[in-house]
């Protein structure tokens, strides 16, 4: 097993871990029912498993070995929240990933001065913050805007790079960079000021929606096929939910209880970044893990169904008060998320097993035409 796989091992049982968590929160049937797993469902998604892709993203973009380090500590942080240590030390592992990720933004500023490296930095600072926090002891629901700015501002960077593939609009980074800004700013006012600093985050979301739309190539690739085209989809979906988090923030009075806060917090995890995810799976994953993931029109199955579920979770559970019908979506949400990893799973192996068998007939054929040359070429024995 390669190193960067194994580093991704961490991060796959922190996902597990987490879904099985999301199904004990949602009161129905887990395969496990350990004490503690639903205390830290939050930590284990957003850390355990986003925070170690993203950090072991970020490593192979740096090319030093000590990079690797922050997605080593990442997974090992996941793995320790599940496991029997006190929180505290889980927090500390996870504060330590963060920082470290945090500092690998200082090399790759030197080398690249531009917008992009500057938000995805900011979303590292609000993940360390969210980390000292959780290490204290403060209630998720109080930190959860700084996992929000980890998830929002280190995407955001990541279209922006994305993005210049298709096109270069200056304008259009700096109006990014100045929303992420202003999202951070307005994520450490609402911990200052929670009675008032909750609309003017929501404010700070939407402004960075518009901005990511206007910057974006998304728009453009709905009218390709193939991969670019699901991409697209996955993106503009992605948008539309953080554009729902946003209103959530302005127009509900307290957004951080009862059905509005499971709203928020699910639209933007799964509505914005699990269809990120899926949206960037097959360009990422296969740069990162060395292992190919070629695109299939059955992903869209599973993107498909999680926002049909999530649709339903927010729309009839959240906002009506029906839990049967919140239950129903948030299953429907942990069956998307599993359905789309084993569809890459599948289709990965099934690419490997080809290239593979690809390889070894062009050896027979190389080794058939040595042996043919030995057979006709006076001497070649």
């Amino acid at each position: 097993m390669g190193v960067r796989l194994a580093l991704m091992v961490g991060g796959g049982i922190a996902l597990l871990a987490g879904l099985d968590a999301a199904l004990l929160l949602l009161g129905v049937a887990a395969p496990v029912t350990a004490e503690r797993l639903a205390s830290v469902h939050g930590m284990l998604m957003v850390l355990g498993f986003i925070g170690t892709v993203i950090a072991l993203e970020r490593a192979v973009a740096l090319g030093r070995w000590w990079g690797f380090a922050s997605p080593a500590l990442m997974g090992l942080g996941g793995i320790a929240l599940i496991s029997p240590v006190p929180l505290p030390v889980a927090g500390a592992l996870l504060m330590a990933a963060t920082g470290l990720q945090a500092v690998i933004f200082i090399p790759l500023w030197r080398r690249r001065r531009d917008a992009a490296v500057l938000v995805q930095s900011l979303g590292a600072v609000s993940a360390f913050g969210a980390t000292i926090l959780f290490t204290g002891g403060v209630a998720m629901a109080s930190f959860l805007p700084w996992l929000v700015g980890y998830v929002v501002l280190l995407i955001s960077g990541e279209r922006m790079e994305l993005a210049r593939l298709g096109r270069s609009d200056d304008r259009a980074e700096k109006a990014v960079l100045a929303g992420g800004v202003a999202l951070l700013a307005a994520i450490v006012l609402l911990l200052l000021f929670p009675r008032w600093g909750a609309p003017v985050l929501g404010a700070a979301l939407l402004a960075m929606v518009f901005a990511l739309v206007n910057a974006d190539v998304a728009r453009t690739m709905l009218r390709s096929t193939g991969l670019p085209r699901f991409s697209a989809a996955c993106l503009m979906a992605g948008y539309v939910w953080l554009t729902v988090a946003g209103g959530i923030l302005v127009l509900i009075p307290h957004p951080f209880d009862g059905g509005a806060y499971d709203a928020l917090v699910h639209s933007v995890m799964l509505g914005f970044t699990m269809s990120m995810i899926f949206a960037h799976a097959a360009v990422i994953l296969p740069a990162v893990l060395r292992r190919p993931l070629p695109y299939h029109p059955v992903m869209y199955v599973p993107a498909a169904l999680l926002h049909v579920a999530l649709a339903v979770r927010v729309v009839g559970g959240d906002l009506r008060g029906a839990h049967l019908v919140w239950q129903i979506g948030g299953v429907g949400n942990v069956i998307a998320v599993l359905a789309f990893v084993i569809t890459a799973v599948a289709t990965g192996m099934t690419a490997s097993l080809a290239a593979r068998r690809r390889r070894t007939r062009a050896n027979s054929a190389l080794h058939a035409g040595a042996s043919t040359a030995r057979g006709v070429i006076p001497g070649a024995e």
